[in-house]
């Protein structure tokens, strides 16, 4: 017969409790007493069976994370970090993308279009407001916010600063001398957190250093892509001046933006020096290899995972604001080695 949770708890010598705790992933168990739980564990071979831990708790030991777009490389290598965290905790993460769909984030939040399968929601959202989190409010799911919204506090948020992000970027190209700095990413007639935020940063950090903000280097994109990035590149090379520098809104765009360049019989760095946001892996090994801000998504993922874990054993928990960090790495784009 398999194992079962009492053969483990009369193996360890500890209480059922324990055993049903160390098997949960609950966080606030003594070393001591986890070593022999999963002593017993291996000993026995215990298999926990999750109906029976879901009819017993009333918890599934899932938990869902829900992005965008899960194509993009910051998405996914986010997703990867997620999954990686939960697991260390005893839980696995099912993942869900919008798509940009105002109406599928609604669905998404409410839980119209799923049946209650989770323990927590892991929410990147890109246009979803307080009243929309309210509605969710309804189903008593633990949610953390991931993303640059500014929700007020009621919520737990796990962000970037996105306006000192792009400011360092920024100030990055001016230290190198570049003085026509161009930006591809703004998106003025919608209302995302992430590209405002961007676009303040560009901005202050070109105030700082005493430059004039040129309307015709500021290209919108419709997508963070290197589709759009490219036609972006195209359209800024093609002015009197050109710049000698683009700030990318993410790595994605620099890759077009880069590409552009070299169609146009132009050098990155020498005439045009690139730098995006995001520090996906394509960037390590890009030729050249691409300048960004880097954005610490194992942090993101961790103190997510962490929060959402603790908001589940207590749902009375205050709202936390979590700021991840980032840092500047500077490779062939922006200095020529």
């Amino acid at each position: 017969m398999p194992a079962t949770l009492r053969d483990v708890a009369e193996r360890a010598q500890v209480s059922m409790r324990t055993v049903s705790n160390v098997v949960s992933g609950y966080t606030h168990v003594s070393e001591r007493m986890r070593t022999k739980v999963l002593a017993a564990i291996d000993e026995l071979d215990y298999r926990p069976n999750p109906v029976a831990r879901t009819l017993r708790t009333g918890r599934t030991g899932m938990l869902a994370l829900v992005v965008p777009e899960i194509d993009v490389p910051y998405f996914s290598e986010l997703a990867r970090d997620v999954i990686d965290a939960a697991a260390e905790v005893g839980y696995r993460v099912m993942i869900d993308q919008t798509g940009h769909d105002h109406e599928r984030e609604r669905q998404l939040l409410t839980g119209e279009d799923r049946t209650m399968l989770f323990d927590g929601l892991l929410f990147s959202p890109l246009v979803t407001k307080s009243e929309l989190l309210d509605m969710h409010g309804a189903t008593r799911m633990p949610l953390i916010l991931l993303g640059e919204h500014d929700f007020d506090g009621r919520y737990d948020h796990v962000a970037i600063d996105n306006v000192a992000a792009a400011r360092d970027a920024v100030s990055h190209l001016i230290e190198t001398g570049r003085t026509r700095i161009a930006s591809i990413g703004s998106q003025p007639l919608e209302e995302y957190a992430t590209p405002l935020q961007r676009s303040a940063g560009y901005e202050a950090a070109l105030a700082d250093a005493g430059l004039d903000l040129r309307p015709e280097y500021v290209v919108t994109a419709a997508h963070y892509s290197r589709a759009d990035g490219y036609s972006a590149g195209r359209a800024l090379l093609a002015l009197d001046p050109r710049p000698d520098a683009i700030f990318c809104f993410s790595d994605l765009l620099a890759f077009g933006a880069m590409r552009a360049v070299f169609d146009a019989g132009l050098r990155v760095p020498e005439d045009v020096a690139v730098i995006g946001i995001d520090d996906v892996d394509e960037g390590r090994y890009s030729r050249p290899s691409l300048s960004t801000i880097s954005l610490d998504t194992q942090f993101i993922a961790r103190e997510s995972v962490r929060r959402i874990i603790d908001r589940i054993e207590d749902p009375t928990l205050p709202a936390t604001e979590i700021v991840a960090p980032h840092r500047l790495v500077v490779r062939e784009s922006t200095a020529a080695e």
